[in-house]
């Protein structure tokens, strides 16, 4: 089953991007024919400090490449490194009305929360649609906002292929319903917009504890039973937890014995723990970044591979010489 994600190199990443899409895509690769790449031309639709852009592309490498991504086992690219993608993202255009990227839920949305409207974030779904088809991918895990996107994929495949033939293969969106909403320090829902989040990689371990203090709790005072439902402290810490470990967190929570500030530390051991071999490899690849080039450079030589022997088809079917 050939599977497909990508990633913006959007900034830090937190505990709510590892566990709601790459702690899932990390084991994915160990059962699937898995490809990933950096959408770096997607960024630019938002993207205004080139930099910056730079910056957060390599870094967006190094976390994943830290976390868990493996390239033997995944192919993993930089978007620009494929620019077979934008040749397609054209031709698809012709097969793409008007009407169905008006309704796109993700334009309306950003145009609302002030990002300027332009030809690029409004025909961002075509060239994610390229993305998709260029590389007959069957699946694609998604998080439900993106799930129209997917669907308009397969509606712009099929009248690519109504007009040519079965050139294109329909690809269906993936969703991990087990995946619950992520709280930050607040409750809210983990993000980066809403301030809240807990980042995965703190420079030390006494700004990761200065962070989970700032979780929000409750006033009961120390020596009366607590509640742990409910609590952000324990639905974070419960992540990093089986089931056997959570039922010991719970009985710590009815005796008394602890406070919310005990549950705090607790939790910033759980987080540095879990990603002190990411640290390590993280470092490793900072301080050698012809390595991570390589990786992708590597990625990309692949990912052309495939990309040229579908764009024969395509160009064939169009009449491009």
């Amino acid at each position: 089953m050939r599977v497909l994600t990508g990633i913006q190199a959007s900034g830090k990443l937190h505990i709510g991007n590892y566990f709601g899409a790459m702690k899932p895509m990390i084991e994915l690769q160990e059962k699937e024919e898995l490809f990933t790449f950096i959408a770096n031309y997607h960024s630019l639709t938002t993207s205004k400090d080139a930099k910056l852009l730079k910056q957060l592309t390599f870094d967006a490498a190094v976390d994943y490449l830290a976390l868990g991504i493996d390239p033997n086992k995944t192919t993993f690219w930089l978007q620009s490194d494929v620019p077979q993608v934008l040749e397609l993202y054209w031709i698809l255009s012709k097969f793409t009305p008007m009407g169905l990227l008006e309704r796109a839920h993700s334009y309306k949305d950003k145009v609302a929360k002030g990002i300027t409207a332009n030809h690029a974030l409004f025909s961002y779904p075509v060239l994610m649609a390229a993305d998709i088809l260029l590389l007959d991918t069957q699946k694609v895990p998604v998080g439900k906002d993106q799930i129209q996107h997917v669907e308009m994929t397969r509606d712009i495949a099929t009248k690519f292929n109504n007009e040519y033939g079965e050139i294109f293969t329909l690809p269906e969106h993936v969703v991990n319903e087990n995946v619950a909403t992520i709280p930050g320090i607040d409750g809210q829902k983990m993000s980066k917009s809403y301030d809240n989040a807990i980042d995965i990689f703190m420079e030390t371990e006494k700004k990761l504890q200065k962070r989970c203090n700032k979780i929000v709790s409750s006033s009961t005072p120390l020596g009366e039973p607590l509640e742990y439902e409910g609590c952000n402290i324990y639905n974070l810490a419960s992540l990093f937890l089986d089931d056997n470990r959570k039922a010991e967190l719970q009985a710590r929570y009815k005796t008394g014995e602890e406070g919310y500030g005990h549950f705090k530390q607790y939790l910033k051991g759980l987080i540095w723990d879990e990603f002190a071999e990411a640290r390590a490899k993280r470092k490793e690849y900072i301080n050698n970044p012809d390595v991570v080039k390589d990786i992708l450079s590597d990625g990309a030589k692949k990912m052309r591979i495939i990309a040229d022997a579908k764009m024969v088809q395509v160009r064939e079917s169009v009449g491009i010489l």
